[in-house]
């Protein structure tokens, strides 16, 4: 004979762990897992955290480098159309469309915004220092194109950029000025007259020093005597911008600490603008032509890809220790398969120097870094 009282408290028990269950995985679901807390979050008390976009990211076409972008980063600079080449290819023709677009997202989401750069010797239409017939123009003639050209950049964007890396790469590794075009024809002077026409179109915008290889003495003293000269002048600037641009073995990461220290102890403010670790071999640090230049087409071996991770959080280990001074990290990318380095020093090779892979998803690096960040 069938026991009604204890099947009826069986299937009570069997009703409550269902709901039990469920109960459970509803209240689990609405937690935020570990691995969803983005760099932005753990770093917000740091610095800025940042990528540099290209035009298929910030038109929003690249969706899944978009969904990184939106997720990890709270500040951009654009990687190309600000560049005068684009923005200004002949002398008075502007192209705005991509550089205007660029800024909008940043707002729509919230972003800190750099603009990337008002001078520079490369990238420079060729019209630029020259007259119609390939001569150097007089400095008369430099000085009011390069006031032109700040200004109408610049000013375009008055109120809506945060920053601006006004000069780029005016040093060489020793501290002597780079024998560009710009110093041809106006010498040093050109950089005091680029930081006033920039501050002139926009005076409440931060300016910036950009560079690469500040940790090589000669140039890291050249920027720190360019910030005394322009503050005894009273022209505004605000930081140096330290590109990142480095491989497995260079630099020397007590060599780039002392630049560190060297700049804060100046009280210059620090922002790390070009970041990315490039896992291949360097054709200018190596001594044996046999060794393969592009060894890892397919994959990373795990402890290549353990040593590239641990030299990334040894810099950032760094930022934090100088966050006081750093006021931006930067990463020039977002995800490897878009890197630049894939094509410099050598092209057609695949490196790895991103914290999210060719599919878009997020190294081993990017949660270390949410808890070194802790």
């Amino acid at each position: 004979m069938i026991n009604i009282n204890l099947m009826k408290n069986k299937y009570l028990k069997n009703y409550f762990f269902v709901i039990a269950v469920l109960a459970w995985g509803c209240t689990s679901s609405t937690q935020k897992p570990k691995e969803t807390i983005s760099l932005k979050d753990a770093l917000k008390d740091r610095f800025y955290i940042g990528a540099a976009l290209n035009t298929m990211q910030f038109w929003e076409k690249d969706t899944d480098d978009v969904n990184i972008i939106k997720q990890h980063f709270n500040a951009i600079v654009p990687e190309n159309c600000m560049k005068s080449m684009y923005i200004q290819p002949n002398e008075g023709e502007f192209n705005f469309v991509d550089a205007d677009r660029f800024v909008e997202f940043g707002e729509q989401n919230g972003m800190w915004i750099t603009g990337h750069c008002l001078i520079w010797h490369s990238q420079l239409p060729e019209w630029f220092c020259v007259d119609k017939n390939g001569e150097n123009v007089t400095p008369e003639v430099l000085r009011a194109r390069m006031k032109s050209h700040i200004s109408t950049l610049a000013g375009r964007y008055k109120g809506r950029i945060h920053g601006w890396d006004v000069v780029n790469e005016a040093f060489l590794d020793d501290g002597s000025y780079r024998k560009s075009k710009f110093f041809e024809i106006l010498g040093e002077e050109y950089l005091p007259l680029a930081f006033q026409y920039a501050h002139e179109a926009d005076p409440d915008v931060e300016l910036y020093y950009n560079d690469y290889g500040e940790w090589e003495h000669g140039k890291c003293q050249a920027i720190i005597r360019l910030f005394k000269q322009l503050k005894e002048r009273g022209i505004r600037i605000d930081a140096v911008g330290m590109q990142g641009h480095i491989d497995m073995k260079e630099p020397d990461i007590d060599k780039y600490e002392e630049s560190m220290l060297a700049f804060a102890s100046e009280g210059i403010k620090m922002m790390i603008t070009e970041f990315d670790l490039s896992i291949l071999p360097s054709p200018w640090s190596v001594a044996s032509a046999d060794i393969d230049m592009n060894p890892y087409t397919e994959s990373i071996p795990d402890d290549v890809l353990l040593a590239w991770t641990n030299r990334i959080l040894d810099f950032f280990k760094l930022f934090i220790k100088y966050q006081d001074n750093v006021s931006r990290v930067t990463f020039w990318g977002v995800s490897d398969g878009v890197s630049w380095k894939n094509n410099f020093p050598v092209r057609g090779r695949t490196d790895y120097p991103l914290l999210f892979d060719r599919n878009h998803q997020a190294k081993t690096v990017v949660e270390e870094i949410i808890r070194l960040a802790d």
